[in-house]
C-alpha cells in the first residue's frame, strides 16, 4: 500500500563545507524531518557525476524535473551535498506505516571536489540508507569495485552480527542499476558476477590481493544486493525533462515501473540495534554518522566504530562510576579491589551486549578499560584519603583520652589501664583502609609512650596522695569526728611512709615493697570500678560527706545524755568527761 502527501519540497540535509573537503549538516531540513513520528526508511541514490541520479529519483517518485529533484544539462554537477525529497512516501511494511525518504547525493569524481569528500558522500549514504542505489551507466568499472571496500568494512564491522538480537544496524540492500543503450548480450547479474569474479594473481601482487579480498567480501554480501538494468528513456537526453511518458521509449517505462515496485518490495526501516528509528532518532543518528565521517583526514570504519561507541562508553564508564559511589569510602583495599573488579566486569558485559563493530570495537574496548582504570585510581585516592582523614580523627580521640588519664585528680592504673584497652580497640575496630597499617605505628608508639609516662608518674603522685590523705584523716579524727583510732591508724600511715623513705633514701625503694602492694591494691580497689569512678564522683561524694557530719554533729548536741559506742577523749583536769558531741 502505498500513499504519497505533498507538503513539502525538496532541501538539503548535508551540505559541504567552503573547502569541499567535510560534510556539515543543513539544518533548516533536519527540523521537517524531526517532526516525523512514524519509522524511517531512506533510499539513497549514488553514482558518478552527470549519470542521471536526479532524473531518476524523480521518476521514482513520478514527478517532472521541475516539480522534483533539480536535473542539470551543463557539465557541472547540480546536487551539492545530500537532498531529501521532503514528501515522504507512505509506505505499511510488515503492518506499520513507514515514511520513506528518498535522497540525492552529490555525483563522484566531478571537478574541483577531492577523493575524500567523494569517500565521505558515498560513506554517509551507505550507513544511512534502507536501499542503496548504485546507479551506473553502461557498465561496472574497476572504480566502483574499489569504491565498494567501504561498505565492505562496514558489512564486516557491523552486519557481521546480525544473527538473534546482537544486531549493531541493519545493512542497506545494495541495487546495482546499469543503464544501458542495448539490452542485448550479457543480462545484468552476469555482468556482476563477472566483475566480481577473482583476478588472477600469478605475481603474488599486493594490491591485486587487496582487490580480490574485496570482490570475495561483496560476493558474500550477494544476498543483501540485486542487479537491474535500465535502458535509456531517449536518445535525446537533454530534453528528457521535457518529454512526458508517452514520448520515453516503451520499454524503459516498462522497466521503470518494476523498478519501483523493487525498491518498495526491499525497503524497510532503519533499524539501529535493534530498534526502527523515527525522525529524531534518524536525525541523531546523521549527526553520529558526520562526526565519524569528518574526524578523520580520511573515512575509516575504525573512526566510525569510535564515535559509534561514545555514548556507550559514557554510559558504561557512568554505570562504573555509580556502582562504585555506593561504596562509603573508606573501606579495606581488598574491598575495593573486589568491587572494582566485580564493577568493570559489569560494565564490559554491557558494552559488549551494546557495542558497535566487530574488529574495529577492540580499541574502543581498550579505552573503556583505560578510562575504567583511571577512574579507579580516583576511588583510589578518595579511599586512601578518607582512611587517612578517619584514622588522624581516631588517633587524635586517643591521644587526647590519653593526655586526659596523665592527669587524673585520683591516679589509678586501673583506669588508665580500661581507657588504654578501649581507645586500643575503637581504633582497631574504626580505621579501615590503606592508612590503618601506618598509623597502627603511630598508635603504638603513642600509647606506649603514655603507658610509660604515666607509670614512672604513677607511684610518686600516689605517695603524695597518701601522705596527704592520712593528715587529713588526722585532722579529721583529732577534731572533727573525735575518734581516736582512726587518728592512730592515720598517724600509723603517715609515719610509715615518711619514715620508710628516710631509712632506704628513696621513694622508690618503697614500691617494691609487698606492704605498698597491698595499699596500692587498696587503693585501686577504691578509687576506680566498673560501678564507680571516685575520680569523678570524689568532690559530690565529700560534700555529702561532710553534710552528713554536720547534721550528725548538730543532732549530738541534742542529745547529750545518750551513750556514745565510740571512745571518748579525757578532759585534761581529770574530773569530768564528757561525751564527743561536746
Amino acid at each position: 500500500m502505498i500513499q504519497c502527501y505533498s507538503f513539502a519540497f525538496r532541501f538539503p540535509i548535508v551540505e559541504p563545507d567552503s573547502g569541499h573537503t567535510k560534510l556539515q549538516l543543513a539544518r533548516e531540513g533536519l527540523e521537517a524531518i524531526e517532526r516525523i513520528e512514524s519509522p524511517v526508511a531512506v533510499v539513497a541514490v549514488i553514482g558518478p557525476y552527470r549519470s542521471g541520479k536526479s532524473f531518476l529519483l524523480n521518476q521514482l517518485l513520478s514527478l517532472s524535473c521541475y516539480e522534483g529533484f533539480g536535473v542539470g544539462h551543463m557539465r557541472d554537477t547540480k546536487t551539492k551535498g545530500v537532498w531529501v525529497w521532503g514528501t515522504p512516501l507512505k509506505l505499511t511494511i510488515d503492518g506499520i506505516e513507514t515514511s520513506v525518504l528518498y535522497l540525492d547525493t552529490e555525483g563522484f569524481e566531478s571537478v574541483g571536489k577531492s577523493n575524500v569528500y567523494d569517500d565521505r558522500i558515498f560513506a554517509l549514504a551507505t550507513i544511512m540508507s534502507s536501499v542503496l542505489i548504485y546507479n551506473l551507466p553502461e557498465t561496472i568499472r574497476e572504480a566502483d569495485i574499489s569504491r565498494l571496500s567501504f561498505a565492505v568494512e562496514l558489512a564486516e564491522e557491523f552486519y557481521g552480527r546480525s544473527q538473534g538480537k546482537d544486531v549493531a544496524f541493519e545493512p542497506a540492500k545494495l541495487l546495482w542499476l546499469i543503464q544501458r543503450d542495448f539490452l542485448q548480450g550479457k543480462s545484468v547479474q552476469e555482468m556482476v558476477n563477472d566483475a566480481l569474479r577473482q583476478v588472477p594473481n600469478d605475481d603474488a601482487s599486493f594490491f591485486v590481493v587487496q582487490v580480490n579480498q574485496i570482490r570475495q567480501s561483496l560476493a558474500i554480501m550477494g544476498n543483501n544486493s540485486t542487479a537491474f538494468s535500465l535502458p535509456q528513456p531517449h536518445l535525446q537526453r537533454t530534453k528528457l525533462c521535457d518529454l512526458e511518458d508517452r514520448d520515453l521509449e516503451p520499454a524503459y517505462v516498462k522497466k521503470r515501473e518494476k523498478l519501483k515496485d523493487l525498491v518498495a518490495s526491499v525497503t524497510c526501516p532503519k533499524i539501529v540495534q535493534g530498534k526502527p528509528l523515527n525522525g529524531k532518532e534518524f536525525v541523531l543518528f546523521l549527526e553520529q554518522i558526520l562526526e565519524a565521517l569528518n574526524k578523520g583526514e580520511i573515512p575509516s570504519t575504525g573512526s566510525l566504530v569510535e564515535v559509534f561507541n561514545k555514548g556507550i562508553l559514557e554510559h558504561c564508564l557512568k554505570l562504573y562510576n555509580e556502582r562504585m559511589d555506593k561504596l562509603g569510602l573508606p573501606i579495606t583495599e581488598q574491598s575495593l579491589q573486589q568491587a572494582h573488579d566485580e564493577s568493570r566486569l559489569e560494565a564490559m558485559e554491557v558494552f559488549g551486549n551494546q557495542h558497535f563493530g566487530r574488529h574495529h570495537a577492540k580499541q574502543s574496548v581498550d579505552k573503556l578499560d583505560e578510562d575504567i582504570q583511571k577512574t579507579y585510581k580516583t576511588f583510589l585516592l578518595a579511599n586512601e584519603y578518607q582512611s587517612s582523614k578517619l584514622c588522624e580523627a581516631l588517633y587524635s580521640r586517643c591521644e587526647e583520652k590519653m593526655d586526659q588519664l596523665q592527669v587524673l585528680r585520683l591516679p589509678s592504673m586501673a583506669k588508665f589501664n580500661a581507657g588504654f584497652l578501649q581507645c586500643n580497640q575503637s581504633f582497631e575496630m574504626e580505621c579501615i583502609g590503606p592508612s590503618k597499617a601506618s598509623y597502627e605505628q603511630r598508635m603504638q608508639k603513642m600509647l606506649g609512650k603514655s603507658r610509660s609516662l604515666f607509670i614512672k608518674d604513677y607511684n610518686h603522685r600516689l605517695f603524695n596522695w597518701l601522705v596527704a590523705f592520712s593528715l587529713v584523716m588526722v585532722v579529721v579524727g583529732r577534731f572533727v569526728i573525735k575518734f581516736i583510732l582512726l587518728e592512730i591508724g592515720a598517724w600509723i600511715m603517715f609515719i610509715f611512709l615518711e619514715t620508710y623513705t628516710r631509712m632506704f633514701w628513696s621513694a622508690e625503694s618503697l614500691y617494691y615493697n609487698p606492704t605498698w602492694h597491698f595499699i596500692v591494691g587498696t587503693w585501686e580497689t577504691l578509687v576506680y570500678s566498673p560501678i564507680l569512678d571516685l575520680d569523678r564522683w570524689a568532690i559530690p561524694i565529700c560534700v555529702l560527706l561532710a553534710i552528713f557530719v554536720l547534721y550528725w554533729r548538730c543532732c549530738a548536741r541534742k542529745k547529750r545524755g545518750a551513750r556514745l559506742i565510740l571512745p571518748l577523749y579525757n578532759h585534761r583536769n581529770g574530773t569530768n568527761r564528757r561525751s564527743r558531741s561536746d
